[in-house]
């Protein structure tokens, strides 16, 4: 501890980009820098050593519940719930989306995982349901639950995300709403299964099949072509989502995982697999998931979720009750690799300070960021941006709008999806009263 922080002054904290961002260093290091800053009354919540002693509230006077056989969250966060856009259970598709502005870390929990089935969540008991591979193969395959858990199993982290997460921001105008409700379309999960190139090589699959037609059992038996090079490059065939069987809306038991690809692609309720020689054009590939340029011309199989980031803490729904230091966090991914970089402004675009990024760093998953602020309660613009690897630097929203085009009609509400693959900058503006809106920067 050095002198200044003994005599209880406010370390000098390294200021990197306008509006008060701070050097990520004063994360590192055990966080003396944060520490000494937050103590000193830079944020008006913490409290020296002089604090009253600790009252003993009743539940510290008395015995607790009954331990559950399944654990379920504090009652006290009752709020941190999926967003359903179907609650009633209509004949139509649903859509329940993950609430990232009350969360934190890379792993999101099975419970909130976000989860869109066109045709309801199908009950399939799992000694009943059944994989089969055959089409363009030497011997065709059959696998239950059962025999394909025999397999050795593969873990790794991935995200999934829906190609329509982040579109209302195609929107001419801001939508007043969280990031729930904007990117509530994605989620990251530890994900454990059998690689499908093994399955594939078991069956035989004929050099001339290019190809996998993979098939849902939900009712509307979603399919989509899938590239056999994908399938022999990092595919796999998920029945484990963070360490427990996968949950019924997000594929039980057992679905396509193509880490990198859009959501829709990874088939879920997976019953069928077959190699063919040229892709089936499906409704899924040809309609309903196609990408739309300006000019009225389809992206044909555009597969890859590219690099992503926005912010979680502090942003819409949240409000900042005093000047003090705050900790903007977020998170980044991209569909080609490991985040390399995420950088952050607080005044808009203006000046950028390279934020600190929280290992291990996954491809083709959630990154956690974070970067240290003091907020002087004047108004403010937080933005995230981040870069892959690969080298690819996530749009500027005027760069986006010209090559992706918006809508031409007004947005209203989050569950219009005038167009898909939207990963430009979400910025979120602060006044000087600490209330946050979703402001275009």
């Amino acid at each position: 501890m050095n002198k200044s922080q003994r005599r209880g002054r406010t370390p000098s904290l390294d200021h990197v980009a306008g509006n008060g961002l701070i050097n990520r260093r004063a994360l590192l290091g055990r966080g003396i820098a944060v520490a000494g800053a937050m103590t000193t009354g830079a944020a008006g919540t913490m409290t020296g050593a002089a604090a009253e002693p600790l009252k003993d509230e009743k539940w510290s006077l008395e015995f607790g519940s009954i331990t559950p056989a399944v654990q379920t969250a504090s009652p006290y966060e009752k709020h941190a719930v999926r967003s359903l856009s179907n609650p009633n259970g209509e004949f139509r598709n649903s859509h329940a989306r993950t609430p990232h502005h009350l969360l934190g870390g890379t792993i999101t929990p099975n419970g909130l995982h976000f989860s869109i089935n066109h045709c309801g969540v199908p009950n399939i008991d799992p000694a009943q349901h059944k994989l089969v591979i055959h089409g363009m193969v030497r011997q065709p395959l059959e696998f239950t639950l059962e025999t394909l858990s025999r397999y050795p199993l593969v873990t790794r982290m991935a995200f999934v995300e829906c190609a329509g997460n982040s579109a209302p921001m195609f929107s001419r105008e801001p939508l007043q709403v969280t990031a729930q409700d904007i990117h509530g379309l994605v989620s990251c999960s530890e994900w454990a299964g059998v690689r499908l190139s093994t399955l594939l090589d078991e069956a035989g699959i004929d050099p001339k099949a290019k190809w996998l037609v993979a098939e849902g059992a939900d009712a509307q038996m979603l399919d989509r072509s899938v590239p056999v090079k994908k399938a022999y490059d990092d595919a796999f065939i998920a029945i484990y989502q963070n360490g427990e069987r996968l949950m019924p809306g997000n594929g039980y038991p057992m679905r396509l995982l193509l880490p990198g690809y859009q959501g829709n692609m990874n088939v879920k309720f997976l019953r069928r697999l077959k190699a063919v020689d040229q892709p089936a054009m499906t409704f899924f590939e040809t309609k309903n998931y196609s990408q739309i340029l300006p000019g009225g011309k389809t992206w044909r199989f555009h597969f890859l979720m590219e690099v992503k980031s926005f912010i979680t803490q502090p942003s819409f729904g949240h409000h900042l009750k005093e000047p003090g230091f705050y900790t903007i966090s977020g998170v980044a991914y991209s569909g080609t690799g490991r985040i390399a970089k995420v950088m952050v402004s607080a005044d808009g675009g203006k000046s950028w300070g390279e934020a600190a990024l929280q290992g291990p760093i996954h491809p083709q998953a959630f990154t956690r960021f974070q970067m240290p602020w003091r907020w002087d309660g004047q108004p403010a613009v937080l933005q995230s941006r981040a870069w892959d690897e690969a080298g690819n630097a996530q749009p500027l929203r005027a760069e986006f709008v010209a090559q992706r085009g918006e809508a031409k009609q007004p947005v209203t509400t989050p569950l219009a999806f005038p167009n898909q693959h939207y990963n430009s900058i979400t910025s979120w503006g602060i006044d000087s009263k600490g209330e946050i809106k979703h402001v275009y920067a």
